[in-house]
Order: structure tokens, then C-alpha cells, then sequence
């Protein structure tokens, strides 16, 4: 099995990133930067950002698995004093006896005056002014829709709906339902501007145009990673046919991650 980890930086995930590398070895396990069976995110969920996108252009022929060392992994299904654990199970199941879960994730093509580019997310994709508020016309599925006025717009994944969206007011949406959720962020309503004041979930083969107001300086995030622009003609949404793969080597249910993320096991 070829694997390749990335950690946070800090001293913890530093020293399970080496014991990890030393157990790898002991299995015979090979160490590959570009080509990876499997990616091990060893710190939170940011670091699992990191590790998506460095290898977004191989999602077919990748899996990731995360070791939690911050305060919150979403993402994580393991703890440090788990590691022997995970290896030992990871060595035995190897690439055809995993079990594989697909998440579905958002992709956004991007028109401007000079190109088109295309981003993929695992949690979420913002659009915001810079200077001002940002003003856009949002379609769905090429009908116009409102007009937005505004601090910006959140599109998050399913499994990104428990991020960014969560706290701006969005659903939580289980992972198996492939759909994109568009979330307002601080809307401006009058008589000009009118929005529908809720969020917005699309599910597969749908899409949104969101057509900014010409020369708006806008700050697109694409989870951790942040472009200006100020040529956007146009910026659809939609579901990717692209999926991100996690190894599970043991049960654990989406609502679960939930609870333990939100609620905690304290009863009343």
C-alpha cells in the first residue's frame, strides 16, 4: 500500500506523524508523494482541507482517513492512542477489503473576462465584496431567480453543511443526499433588492449562475484557499461528478460525528 500523511506543524501532530512513518515502515508500507493509495490527515478538519486539495486532480484513485490531534475533527475518525490500531487495520483490509464512503462535493466554474477556471470544494464556497457589498443576480437552473444584495453568499457540500453554513443559519444535510446548499450571508432586503431570506438546497444535475455587478472586487474562498477578482462575468454551482473517498475501517455514522461535534454525550 503506498500512503502519503500531512499534518498540522504542531508538536503533537508532528510526533504521530513520525510514529506513524516508523510503524508504516515496520508493515512495509511505501511512502509516495504523488500517487498515494491513501492520504492520512494527521491534526483537524483544516488539515483535511489541505490534503483534499493537494490531491483534488486524483479523487478517483484516492481514499483519505483522518487522525484527530486539535479540537475538533469532523473529519477524523481516529484518535493518537489509536494509531497501532489503524495501521494494523489498514495493513489487513489493504486497498480491496476497505470500505469505502463517498461524499459528494461542490464544483464551480468560474467565466471571467479573460478565462474559465474550475474549483472543487469539500465544505464550502464563499463569494463576498471587498470594499462593498456585493451585488449579484442569482439564477437556478438558467431562470432568473432574485436579485442579492449583501456581506456575500455561502454554497456548501453536505458535508460542509455543518461548517461555515451551520453558523449562518443553514440545514445539516446527510452526506448520501448529492446536493449543494446556498446560504445568504447577511442580506440587504428593499424594494430593489429582494431575496428569499432561506437557504436554498439544489440537488443533483442542478445548477445556480450567480452574475455579479461589472468590476465588483470579490474574495472568493474556496475552503481554505481565497482569490480576488475583479473580471468575474459569471459563477455557476453545481454538484460535481467528482466524489471524495474516505477509508472506514470501522462504523462510523454520519449523525454520530453530529452529535459528538455539537450535542456531546452529557444528558440531562
Amino acid at each position: 500500500m503506498k500512503y502519503f500523511v500531512l499534518n498540522r506543524g504542531d508538536e503533537t501532530s508532528l510526533k504521530l506523524s513520525h510514529k506513524f512513518h516508523k510503524l508504516a515502515n515496520q508493515y512495509n508500507m511505501i511512502l509516495d508523494e504523488k500517487s498515494p493509495d491513501i492520504a492520512v490527515s494527521i491534526g483537524g478538519d483544516g488539515t483535511m482541507l489541505y490534503a483534499f486539495h493537494k490531491f483534488v486532480q486524483n479523487l478517483d484513485h484516492i481514499s483519505f482517513v483522518g487522525i484527530h490531534t486539535g479540537h475538533l475533527g469532523f473529519y477524523a475518525d481516529w484518535k493518537p492512542n489509536e494509531i497501532e490500531q489503524l495501521l494494523s487495520l489498514m495493513v489487513e483490509k489493504g486497498n480491496s477489503e476497505q470500505i469505502i464512503v463517498e461524499y459528494p462535493i461542490v464544483q464551480l466554474e468560474i467565466k471571467t473576462i479573460k478565462d474559465t477556471r474550475i474549483y472543487y470544494a469539500l465544505n464550502e464556497i464563499t463569494i463576498k465584496g471587498i470594499h462593498a457589498t456585493l451585488v449579484a443576480q442569482l439564477d437556478i437552473n438558467d431562470d432568473q431567480f432574485e436579485m442579492f444584495r449583501g456581506d456575500g453568499i455561502c454554497i456548501s457540500t453536505p458535508s460542509g453543511s455543518t461548517a461555515y453554513n451551520k453558523g449562518l443559519g443553514g440545514g445539516i444535510i446527510h452526506p448520501a443526499l448529492p446536493s449543494i446548499q446556498i446560504t445568504e450571508i447577511a442580506s440587504i432586503n428593499n424594494r430593489v433588492f429582494r431575496t428569499l431570506g432561506s437557504p436554498i438546497i439544489l440537488p443533483k444535475h442542478h445548477h445556480c449562475d450567480i452574475y455579479p455587478k461589472a468590476k465588483q472586487k470579490i474574495l472568493l474562498s474556496v475552503d481554505h484557499l481565497q482569490f480576488e477578482h475583479d473580471d468575474i462575468i459569471s459563477i455557476r454551482s453545481s454538484v460535481s461528478h467528482k466524489k471524495v473517498r474516505f477509508a472506514r475501517y470501522r462504523p462510523f455514522p454520519f449523525w454520530n460525528r453530529v452529535k459528538d461535534a455539537f450535542v456531546g454525550n452529557e444528558s440531562n
